[in-house]
């Protein structure tokens, strides 16, 4: 356990007035303080109604529902407290400043849990997973930071460390015992193993990066020749006016965005300009930002007019996972394939066919983000640690003396490491709770 001689406190639930607020508290002096305002020490995590006084002046400051957490029972592993008080400002400022007299001073963003991880409470992916469920925004995130705070990822990268470990012991051991009754093929072993424990990571590597698109969210870009219906599109599947629509053709310029939830899944709607000739400078750079937001897109929406021919530019981006759609199906009859590709057909106007496109799409980003899948790579730490560990184990299979193969599976060892946080983590634990709120 990490000791820490300052004792730290924040609001834990959301600023502004309301119902109830949380101040948190935690560290050495934490039973004390909470003695002198509650007028004693309640029984460990056993809620407590009491009227906390200014132990200087004997003023009551609120009636509140105290509790105390003494470590190493408690969420940070340190003796904590917690104070239910009533949600107004007033009572907040007068409480936190009585516990600013009594020696505690406000948290640092993400204090409270570097603490709890500092002392072996969780490891830093865990950690990482409850600042992900914190921001959280859809169910299919919640799921996910869930899933990773309880320790999916830690048990898997955990389950590697343990034979990577064991690889290890087996070749140190064939390098020191080499003289005694041991068997000859151990070198054999820990080799075989190492590129069989490679092809595991780098088969986990390649899984597109679902985890980071589910943690970020998605982005569809919506392609199309000017009047395609491309923002008339837009609007109808947010379900309001977010772009403009006109008869005039390249009314839209720049990228228009809405954030959309598909089936749980974060999605970043991209309108953008009409793909046609440029007549002036200001279009061609729309253009520009058109053609480049789709090549960083997850999935591209190509939008042809059912009313007109399909224009070669739009054509050019109908590829395998490319969702092609025939807009104005009201006007005119469907084509049977655009660019070799039955189109879905749909009006933004009157809405047919926007259901089923709204189940295509959130098909799609349940597939590109792997919703229901379990320890997901989520940041691109991760990656780089397991990427490093599968160079590491390569060069162990592949290694000409034994003592080199040593040398790289411990390296390797360290790489899985760095990833759940048991080694070589003080540079990079800034960058992790950076991010999160005050009183987490």
């Amino acid at each position: 356990m990490v000791t820490t001689t300052d004792t730290i406190f924040a609001l834990a639930s959301g600023a502004g007035r309301g119902a109830i607020a949380v101040l948190r508290v935690s560290g050495p002096a934490s039973g004390t303080i909470l003695a002198d305002v509650a007028g004693g020490l309640p029984r460990p995590r056993t809620a407590s109604l009491r009227r906390l006084r200014d132990p200087d002046g004997g003023e009551v400051l609120d009636q509140a529902v105290v509790l105390w957490f003494p470590g190493p029972g408690s969420y940070t592993g340190e003796d904590g407290a917690e104070l239910h008080l009533h949600g107004g400002p007033a009572v907040i400022a007068a409480v936190g400043g009585v516990l600013a007299a009594r020696g505690a001073r406000p948290a640092e963003p993400g204090e409270f849990t570097r603490r709890a991880f500092l002392n072996g409470r969780m490891d830093l992916t865990a950690a990482e997973g409850i600042a992900d469920l914190i921001a959280a925004e859809t169910e299919a995130q919640r799921r996910q930071a869930l899933r990773q705070a309880d320790g999916a990822l830690a048990a898997l990268t955990g389950g590697w460390a343990a034979r990577l470990t064991r690889l290890l012991a087996h070749q140190e051991a064939a390098i020191e015992f080499a003289e005694d009754d041991l068997p000859t093929d151990l070198a054999d072993q820990s080799r075989t193993g190492a590129a069989a424990l490679r092809a595991e990571i780098e088969t986990h590597l390649a899984d597109g990066g679902k985890g980071e698109r589910l943690r970020e969210g998605l982005v569809v870009a919506i392609l199309g020749a000017p009047n395609a219906g491309k923002s008339s599109l837009l609007n109808a599947l947010a379900g309001r006016e977010a772009a403009i629509v006109s008869a005039r053709a390249g009314t839209t310029r720049d990228v228009v965005e809405v954030r959309l939830d598909l089936g749980g899944v974060p999605v970043t709607l991209a309108d953008t300009a009409g793909l046609r000739e440029a007549r002036d400078e200001i279009e061609q750079e729309g253009i520009r930002r058109a053609r480049r937001r789709a090549e960083e897109a997850d999935l591209v929406l190509a939008v042809f007019a059912a009313d007109a021919a399909p224009d070669p530019e739009t054509l050019a981006w109908v590829v395998p996972g490319t969702l092609v759609l025939a807009n104005k199906s009201d006007l005119a009859p469907v084509p049977v394939a655009i660019g070799g590709v039955a189109p879905l057909a749909i009006s933004a106007r009157t809405g047919s066919g926007l259901a089923a496109l709204r189940e295509e799409l959130a098909a799609a980003a349940a597939r590109l983000a792997g919703t229901g899948e379990t320890a997901l790579l989520t940041r691109p730490r991760h990656r780089a640690a397991l990427i490093e560990a599968a160079a590491w184990l390569g060069e162990a299979a592949t290694a000409p003396l034994p003592e080199l193969a040593s040398e790289a599976l411990r390296a390797a060892l360290r790489s899985l490491g760095r990833l759940t946080g048991q080694v070589g983590v003080e540079e990079i634990l800034d960058v992790v709770f950076r991010d999160f709120c005050i009183g987490k």
